[in-house]
C-alpha cells in the first residue's frame, strides 16, 4: 500500500480550522463505506462533535460522506499545510486522515 498525499490540491489552506478545506480530488475514493467521485469537495469538522468529519461535494456534483476521526499521531507529510491522506490499494484510493496543521491531524476511523 501507498500513502499518498494530496496537499497540493487544498486551496484554502489559510482558513483551515475556522471554515474547513476545500479540496479538488483529482480521483474517486473511498470513505467509510462510500465511493466519492474525483471533484471539488469541501471537508469540515461537525460543529456539535469535532471527532466527526462531514465531506460534502461541490460544483457538479453533490454527493457527501460523515465518518468519525481520532487524533493522528505523528507530523503533517506535507509540512505545514492542511492535507488529506490516502492510502492505494490495487482498486482503490481510501481517505485516511486530514492534517489542519503541522501537529494538528486525525484519522479516520476503520481506514
Amino acid at each position: 500500500m501507498l500513502l499518498f498525499g494530496v496537499g497540493a490540491l487544498v486551496l484554502a489552506s489559510g482558513t483551515a480550522r475556522a471554515e474547513g478545506l476545500e479540496v479538488n480530488v483529482p480521483f474517486p475514493f473511498v470513505v467509510g463505506d462510500r465511493t466519492l467521485p474525483a471533484g471539488e469537495y469541501r471537508v469540515a469538522r461537525a460543529s456539535d462533535n469535532p471527532s466527526v468529519l462531514v465531506i460534502s461535494g461541490e460544483q457538479k456534483h453533490r454527493t457527501s460522506a460523515i465518518v468519525l476521526t481520532g487524533p493522528a499521531a505523528g507530523h503533517d507529510p506535507a509540512g505545514d499545510k492542511p492535507v488529506l491522506t490516502f492510502t492505494r490499494s490495487e482498486k482503490d484510493y481510501r481517505l485516511t486522515g486530514v492534517w489542519e496543521s503541522a501537529d494538528e491531524g486525525h484519522t479516520v476511523a476503520g481506514s
